[in-house]
């Protein structure tokens, strides 16, 4: 089997997740995760699929046509499955919340990439404060450390979330895939 990572955007309409799971459907293919969402218009999203090996060729082809629909449609080789064991990278889970301005998402990533912390998931929105005006910016992220190394990247973080002003949590996380 082959395992391909399909990287989808587009205008957003309804159907588009049909079409393409159909088309791996009708290659004896099986859809293994995804995130997919709209935003600002748009249907954008990266999808882990497996597929027999004497049909990607078929599936590539299909998927390209879609381009004729409105949907572009990239398609990688996903690589070996990342590998599970005691001493491979901790999970933890960071949230932050704080009054929305400039550099927020570029001043946590650099500290996080100067510890070797990998970004499993980020997730950010900005809504409007509840009380006094303004905007929040919140995010999540899912984060993949180095083993022992928390302690130095909470103590970087705290240290960040005073500079930005902004609220940051960082718990262990126990995630099963």
């Amino acid at each position: 089997m082959a395992s391909l990572l399909l990287t989808v955007i587009g205008d957003d309409r309804p159907g588009l997740v049909s079409a393409v799971s159909a088309l791996v459907e009708a290659r004896g293919g099986s859809w293994q995760r995804s995130q997919l969402t709209r935003l600002a218009g748009k249907f954008a999203g990266i999808a882990l699929v497996e597929v027999p090996d004497t049909q990607r060729t078929g599936l590539e082809e299909a998927l390209a046509a879609l381009a004729a629909e409105g949907l572009s449609v990239r398609v990688e080789d996903a690589g070996p499955a990342d590998a599970q064991h005691a001493d491979g990278p901790a999970t933890f889970i960071l949230h932050l919340v704080g009054q929305d301005h400039p550099g927020i998402v570029a001043e946590i990533s650099s500290a996080l990439a100067a510890r070797g912390v990998g970004i499993e998931e980020l997730l950010t929105d900005v809504v409007d404060a509840p009380m006094g005006g303004g905007t929040l910016f919140e995010a999540r992220a899912t984060l993949r450390m180095p083993p022992g190394t928390d302690a130095e990247v909470r103590a970087d973080l705290e240290r960040l979330a005073d500079e930005l002003m902004v609220d940051l949590e960082l718990d262990p996380a126990h995630i099963s895939r």
